[in-house]
């Protein structure tokens, strides 16, 4: 059956048997290249002491060759009208779980057993929906079980987004989040072609390996995360403005904070380097703490 699932034919063919067509709503693409999947396979580098949970299983294509290579696949698909054909398609793979649930509301932390955690390295993979795309790289970071890596397939648009440097239009606050944690480096482009149905772009394969010592440390991550969002939640703002109000401060006290982190007022959130939103997160920090004694 996996070989089969390579070819659009057999798409279309199970497709058809199950009433299945792809749901826009759900942001459905099937994968039908086994170049691109051995391609994505090889870049998540997944070795036989590796536990996989992977985003949205579709009709099994990535979780089958996923399970080839790991001791244990967590595979969690949205869309209930995928179980019956996906425990066709994934019938002779013993060491395949699948769990129907939401990847943002499921307990990330609960889809692997303790005694699979404790004997393997964790990975994350999938083929994710442009819709929920952010949401879930971000849920990763904050609330995942303690993975080694994610790769992902993401719409190229938002790939450049992650890549973007500081002062480009596409740097934001998903590029801070990502930075602040994983080292990115790219496994391969794809095209629209090897999909059904075609999507309307192209898409990217986007390794994030978790880093052992990040970049820098702030005093508070929670103060570090509330500086960036507000900056970029108001994008278009002076730092100032973008950040009064923040914690309780005044205009006044943002204008001392970022005096005193070295960061002009006028600046953009979009123009600050990672060391710099740190800086001005600690600047903050100091001043809660300072008007808390007060």
């Amino acid at each position: 059956m996996m070989k089969r699932l390579y070819a659009p034919s057999a798409v279309a063919e199970l497709g058809a048997r199950y009433g299945i067509r792809a749901a826009k709503r759900l942001g459905q693409n099937f994968l039908a290249d086994k170049n691109v999947v051995d391609r994505i396979i090889e870049g998540a580098g997944i070795g036989a002491d590796d536990c996989v949970i992977e985003v949205g299983a579709g009709m099994g294509v990535l979780t089958a060759a996923a399970a080839e290579k790991a001791r244990r696949v967590v595979a969690v698909e949205l869309d209930g009208r995928l179980m019956p054909l996906l425990a066709e398609t994934l019938a002779d793979r013993e060491n395949i779980r699948l769990v129907h649930g939401d990847i943002l509301k499921v307990d990330l932390r609960d889809l692997l057993r303790p005694d699979e955690t404790d004997r393997c390295r964790i990975k994350i993979l999938g083929n994710l929906p442009y819709c929920i795309t952010s949401p879930v790289i971000l849920r990763f970071l904050e609330e995942g079980p303690p993975a080694e890596s994610m790769t992902f397939m993401l719409q190229r648009e938002v790939a450049e987004r992650i890549g973007a440097r500081a002062g480009e239009k596409a740097y934001g606050a998903l590029t801070v989040a990502v930075r602040y944690r994983c080292e990115t480096r790219l496994v391969t482009q794809v095209s629209r072609e090897v999909f059904i149905p075609k999507p309307q772009v192209d898409s990217s394969v986007l390794r994030f390996d978790f880093r052992r010592e990040k970049i820098v440390k702030p005093q508070s991550e929670a103060l570090f995360f509330a500086v960036v969002r507000a900056g970029f939640g108001k994008r278009r703002k002076t730092l100032l403005n973008a950040l009064t109000g923040l914690c309780g401060c005044g205009r006044e006290e943002i204008g001392r904070v970022l005096a005193a982190a070295g960061v002009d007022a006028v600046r953009r959130a979009e123009t600050l380097e990672l060391h710099e939103f740190s800086a001005v997160s600690d600047a903050l920090c100091a001043s809660v703490r300072a008007q808390t004694n007060a």
